[in-house]
């Protein structure tokens, strides 16, 4: 066989080695998402198990939901590009925008999250008013937690209730459904959470709600969105949208999705929305 003969088949059989690798690579592509543990883990796999399934068959690519132990590892997953997309309560956005160098890009939210809510409970019956919580033990969810936390903190602030000098301890509860088990238990006098959370353990009846009262409901602010990171090719950002926007309730697997994610809909949002939080947030100190 000539050289030039040899060359042929040398350049032939590493091109079909690269065409080999390339579709190797594309077939192991995976998508990875998270989410802020604000709930137990396995009330947050139950919730991302049919999401996982339904983002596999309109992207086209395998979906891995990745979970993480606190909420600062869910803001450096997305800073560092470790996971796609996150699942953020409006602070651990804020944060996640100001850790990326403003490369955190939020593309969906629940409609409820345009008019979201905190609840203060308690079983303290003398406990009526925000100003009653003084010289009391209150427990918030985790200190990064924007329902569980910030914005709580911020109409007590509002309400001259400072917790850290009017209250007898502030505990940190790690998530929401921990806060209302601290609360039924005695634990704490009284706890800020999530109203979503709240209306879905009365719901369930996971709560006494003789004993456990919502005693204080905040104005309404933006909070929970799904969040890529800026730097995602534009045609997989569109993907993504138009997949959570076309959930439609009407549909088994939309019905299915949305109650877990305890939604109607989700509907666009942008960076701009959460300018509240972070003005929030550096107004409570808890953003240098």
């Amino acid at each position: 066989m000539s050289s030039f003969s040899v060359s042929c088949v040398v350049r032939s059989f590493a091109a079909l080695a690269l065409v080999a690798f390339a579709g190797h690579a594309a077939a192991q592509a995976v998508f990875k998402f998270t989410a802020i543990p604000d709930e137990s883990p396995t009330e947050l796999a139950r919730k991302s198990a049919p999401l996982v399934k339904y983002l596999e068959s309109r992207l086209g690519m395998k979906v891995e939901f990745t979970p993480v132990t606190d909420y600062a590892a869910s803001v450096e997953a997305l800073a560092n590009k470790q996971v796609d997309m996150a699942w953020f309560g409006g602070f651990t956005f804020v944060q996640a925008n100001v850790r990326s160098g403003g490369k955190a890009l939020p593309l969906v939210q629940r409609a409820e999250d345009e008019t979201f809510k905190s609840v203060f409970i308690t079983t303290d019956p003398a406990i009526k008013t925000l100003a009653d919580l003084k010289g009391k033990n209150v427990s918030f969810g985790s200190q990064s937690s924007t329902s569980g936390h910030l914005m709580p903190r911020s109409f007590l602030l509002e309400a001259k209730v400072d917790p850290d000098k009017d209250f007898k301890r502030v505990a940190y509860s790690g998530a929401h459904d921990a806060t209302i088990a601290a609360v039924a238990a005695g634990k704490v006098d009284a706890g800020a959470l999530n109203i979503s959370v709240w209306d879905k353990f009365v719901a369930d009846k996971k709560v006494d709600t003789s004993k456990v009262r919502v005693f204080y409901t905040t104005p309404s602010y933006y909070d929970y969105n799904w969040t890529v990171h800026a730097d995602m090719p534009a045609a997989l950002k569109e993907k993504l949208s138009k997949a959570f926007l076309d959930l439609n309730p009407a549909t088994p697997e939309g019905k299915e999705i949305l109650n877990l994610q305890r939604a109607t809909k989700f509907v666009p949002t942008k960076a701009d929305n959460y300018k509240g939080i972070e003005a929030a947030a550096r107004s409570a100190g808890l953003l240098k």
